[in-house]
């Protein structure tokens, strides 16, 4: 078998990376017109690691990661800001 030049990477399977996000600078951008920033920044970072995404903005757009938009606290309200 031969490889020609410039097909070497034909053989091998293309794997994408899983896409990381940066809890603590997503949070700090969702969280930050928040009058309780500390309350905001735990609840968020708790969804964003279970979830993996946090919704742009600092309001709504939920739609975006519908895993955020799921998670409720023990009293069955929003847990995620």
């Amino acid at each position: 078998m031969q490889i020609e030049a410039g097909n070497e990477g034909a053989l091998h399977k293309k794997i994408h990376p899983i896409k990381r996000i940066h809890c603590g600078y997503a949070c700090a951008r969702r969280c930050k017109k928040s009058s309780r920033k500390k309350v905001c920044m735990r609840a968020c970072k708790t969804c964003c690691a279970r979830c993996k995404c946090v919704p742009p903005g600092t309001y709504g757009n939920k739609e975006v990661c519908p895993c955020y938009a799921r998670l409720k606290t023990h009293g069955n309200k929003p847990k995620c800001p």
